[in-house]
């Protein structure tokens, strides 16, 4: 049985409508971060969308990106399939979240270790990947599970495709120069709310 106002969960991540924490974050539009000194936060981009976000933290980053998903279905049974299919060496275990897929993966030719969480909310999903140390280790991946729980989800009210990416947008009207970032390469330092191409 669903209640109107529901009284505030203990951790998120959060949903823009739900009750949640009110403190200063970062504003990135479809994501409201969690403000964390120790962090360098960088918007991750295709063409001239922004769809997502990279945290970097001593060896290990932190991969988020948020999906519209079906009011009445949860998205990560899916996206589950879909990750194991490439990388059919990562094993099922459970985690902060729910289920999560953890173990080594291989990309151009550099196997390292990654851990997948998956939250599905009220029309989206959120996928959080943890990459390096941080994925074997609880310790260390305790400040990004943190992070994470710490996110409010902006979905917005507008029609869009089933995992379409929600739109992210820079924090301030400043705009990177056109194809400064080529490519997206989570392990190359940049300034704080830097890009991604």
């Amino acid at each position: 049985m669903a209640e109107t106002s529901a009284p505030m969960r203990a951790s998120g991540p959060w949903d823009a409508d739900e009750p949640h924490p009110d403190h200063d974050r970062i504003d990135l539009g479809g994501l409201r971060l969690p403000h964390n000194p120790d962090f360098d936060v960088r918007l991750a981009s295709v063409g001239d969308q922004h769809i997502g976000v990279v945290v970097l933290y001593e060896d290990s980053s932190l991969q988020l990106q948020a999906l519209a998903a079906p009011r009445s279905m949860s998205l990560w049974d899916e996206v589950k399939t879909k990750i194991l299919q490439q990388a059919p060496s990562l094993e099922e275990g459970q985690g902060p979240f729910g289920v999560e897929l953890s173990g080594e993966i291989t990309s151009e030719g550099a196997t390292r270790p990654a851990r997948y969480l998956g939250i599905d909310g009220p029309r989206w999903f959120l996928l959080a990947v943890i990459y390096g140390k941080a994925a074997m280790d609880e310790e260390v991946a305790a400040p990004f599970i943190a992070f994470v729980r710490d996110v409010v989800v902006v979905r917005g009210a507008e029609p869009m495709a089933r995992e379409e990416p929600i739109t992210l947008r820079r924090p301030s009207d400043q705009t990177a120069e056109p194809g400064e970032e080529p490519s997206l390469n989570p392990f190359k330092r940049g300034p704080e709310i830097s890009e991604i191409r």
